[in-house]
């Protein structure tokens, strides 16, 4: 079988999958409802009919945010790891999304009035101060830092800025408001905010897309990539931009959740191989795939009470870590 050929398989079998945990997701939660009831919420609204009601208003916009969010972190991680040459690089583990949580945790108590829009800003600058840091950090020829060393740098960035949010919501009596958004909320995602944030990111995962045949030349040497009359600099500044922004959007929708970039490029690679061209758009849509599964396990495994997704992501993400940490440490 061609690679050609296994890709289009592979892009088609997840596609069907991610068709099926939508209806899934918009279906199934603390209350059951049924086909019918679906159907009408979707294509004949009525406004005063309950149920109809929280499957429009609550649980479709949180199934297309989760579906977004999932692909956003997914493709984050897919450039962090090919720009960084980092096989464990993710936006957790590597502290952005920890970045843009301060940053965002600034915002609620000195500016709580700002919109989500405004606040958004705020998560996008942390964020982007975090990657800067990351990235200068994996550029530096006068230090040799290898994938684990570069991650526990990362995850000690990554556990001074969670301190530093903890503390001054607990200071400032913010600690509960901010718990579950910390572990990966998101039942709060409305139509607001996917209107406001939503043509962000897809702009992001279209840049994410149509960057990956550029990614490609990453693999070769700096002077190779040159010498075919590449700018290395500008691919590296159009990913980093590209993971500040879908990081930062993600951040302030459902809160700082790591392993999904961490997970699925992996994944990806392992079922279509190493061209970003079949890569990039299966990693999009695995991590779809992977949050809605994990929307769904938190909504339905205890109802009515609802268990953050984002815990549901680390019980499968630790265990992968340790796993890709392991393997480094054996090559080294």
């Amino acid at each position: 079988m061609s690679s050609r050929v296994r890709f289009l398989l592979q892009f088609s079998i997840e596609i069907v999958l991610l068709c099926i945990l939508l209806i899934l997701n918009v279906r199934y939660g603390a209350n059951k409802n049924s086909n019918n009831t679906v159907m009408n919420a979707l294509f004949n609204y009525h406004s005063n009919n309950i149920d109809q009601r929280i499957i429009h208003q609550i649980r479709v916009p949180r199934v297309i945010g989760a579906a977004l969010i999932g692909s956003a972190l997914a493709g984050s991680g897919a450039l962090m790891q090919c720009v960084t040459k980092n096989p464990m690089a993710d936006s957790g583990l590597l502290g952005i999304n920890s970045g843009a949580a301060l940053m965002l945790t600034f915002s609620f108590i000195f500016f709580p009035k700002l919109s989500t829009q405004q606040t958004t800003v705020f998560s996008v600058f942390g964020a982007a101060l975090a990657a800067i840091l990351v990235f200068g950090l994996s550029s530096m020829k006068k230090i040799q830092l290898s994938p684990t060393i570069l991650v526990l740098a990362g995850m000690a960035i990554s556990a001074f800025f969670t301190a530093l949010s903890e503390g001054l919501a607990l200071i400032t009596q913010l600690k509960q408001d901010l718990a579950f958004w910390h572990f990966g909320g998101i039942s709060a995602v409305s139509w607001a905010q996917l209107t406001s944030l939503g043509p962000w990111l897809a702009g992001g995962l279209l840049v994410t897309l149509l960057l990956a045949p550029s990614l490609n030349l990453l693999n070769l040497s700096d002077d190779s990539i040159k010498s075919l009359g590449k700018n290395i600099n500008s691919i590296r500044l159009i990913a980093l931009l590209c993971v500040v922004i879908l990081s930062g959007i993600s951040v302030a929708l459902v809160g700082a959740v790591a392993f999904v970039g961490l997970i699925i490029p992996h994944i990806a690679r392992f079922l279509v191989g190493t061209d970003y061209r079949q890569v990039m758009p299966l990693t999009l849509i695995l991590g779809a795939n992977l949050t809605l599964c994990a929307d769904l396990i938190a909504r339905t495994i205890n109802p009515p009470n609802e268990t953050p997704f984002g815990i549901i992501i680390s019980l499968v993400g630790v265990p992968f870590f340790i796993y890709l940490a392991r393997k480094d440490n054996q090559r080294i």
